[in-house]
C-alpha cells in the first residue's frame, strides 16, 4: 500500500531524481520499528513524515515533506512534534536525520526544534552535500 500518493508524487518530483519511482510503502514504517504520520488540511494530505528504528533506542527521521502549496503554515513542525512524541512513547531516546544542503528550510526547521549537528551516520556517512542532525528526546 502506498502512503499519501499525492504528497509522495510531489516529494519524488522535488527530491527523487530522474527515474526514481521507489514508493513509500507502509511496511517501511510498521511498529515497533517505525511509524508514519500524515497531516491534512481541509481533507487534503499536505505533509508527511516518518521514523524508523536505526538501532537500539535511536531512530532516523524519514520522508519529511510538506507540499509546496501548504508551506509556511506550521505543518512540518506539527508532524515533527508528533513523530517525536510517538517515538519517545515507543522507547526511542534519540532521533537522527540527514538533510541535503539544498534544503535550507528543512535545516532551519530542525535546528529551531532543538536538533544539533552530529557526526555522519548510516548510509549517509560519506555524503558531502548533507547535514547530519540529532536530538535527544
Amino acid at each position: 500500500m502506498l502512503l499519501t500518493a499525492e504528497v509522495q508524487q510531489e516529494y519524488q518530483r522535488r527530491y527523487g531524481g530522474e527515474g526514481d519511482t521507489a514508493p513509500i510503502v507502509a511496511t517501511e514504517f510498521l511498529a515497533p520499528g517505525g511509524y508514519f504520520a500524515v497531516a491534512y488540511e481541509d481533507g487534503v494530505p499536505v505533509a508527511m513524515g516518518g521514523w524508523r528504528r536505526h538501532g537500539g533506542t535511536e531512530a532516523e527521521i524519514k520522508r519529511m515533506y510538506v507540499r509546496e502549496a501548504a508551506r509556511g503554515r506550521g505543518h512540518a513542525r506539527v508532524v515533527l512534534a508528533h513523530l517525536e512524541q510517538h517515538a519517545a512513547a515507543a522507547g526511542i531516546t534519540r532521533f537522527v536525520l540527514e538533510t541535503g544542503l539544498e534544503q535550507p528550510e528543512a535545516i532551519a526547521l530542525y535546528r529551531s526544534a532543538g536538533y544539533e549537528d552530529v557526526p555522519a551516520f548510516g548510509f549517509y556517512k560519506d555524503a558531502p552535500l548533507s547535514v547530519h542532525l540529532g536530538k535527544t528526546l
